[in-house]
C-alpha cells in the first residue's frame, strides 16, 4: 500500500483550513484517511501551523511519502514561528505616510533655522 501524508481540505466556500492527514494515496483528497498528523490554517495572521512531527517522523520511517505542501509545512514548523510580522500596506496609506515625514522634515528644518538665528 502506498502512503502518503497530504493535505484534506476542510472549511466552508473560500474559508479553507486543512487537516494534514496519512492516508493510502489512492483514496480521495478528503476521503479515508488512516490518522489525523496536524493542521494548518491559512487564514489566521501569522498562519497557524499545528504539526505532530514526531508521528510524520515515524511514519516517513514506515515509508510514507511527503507531498510538496506538506513538506513545506514541515520545514517551516522546524524553523519555527516568524520573529516579526511585515504588516502590509496600500498605496494610498505608503503616500500619507511619506506625504506626513515629508511635513516632519520641513518642520524640523524650519525649527533648526529659527534656532540659529
Amino acid at each position: 500500500m502506498a502512503v502518503k501524508i497530504r493535505l484534506a481540505r476542510h472549511g466552508s466556500h473560500k474559508r479553507p483550513y486543512y487537516r494534514v492527514v496519512v492516508a493510502d494515496s489512492r483514496s480521495p483528497r478528503d476521503g479515508r484517511f488512516i490518522e489525523e498528523v496536524g493542521r494548518y490554517n491559512p487564514l489566521t495572521t501569522p498562519k497557524t501551523i499545528n504539526l505532530d512531527l514526531e508521528k510524520i517522523a515515524d511514519w516517513q520511517s514506515k515509508g510514507a511519502q511527503l507531498t510538496d505542501a506538506v513538506a513545506a509545512l514541515v520545514r517551516a514548523a522546524e524553523a519555527g514561528p516568524k520573529t516579526e510580522t511585515v504588516e502590509k500596506k496600500s498605496k494610498k496609506q505608503l503616500a500619507k505616510e511619506a506625504e506626513e515625514a515629508k511635513r516632519a522634515a520641513e518642520a524640523a528644518a524650519a525649527e533648526a533655522e529659527g534656532a540659529e538665528e
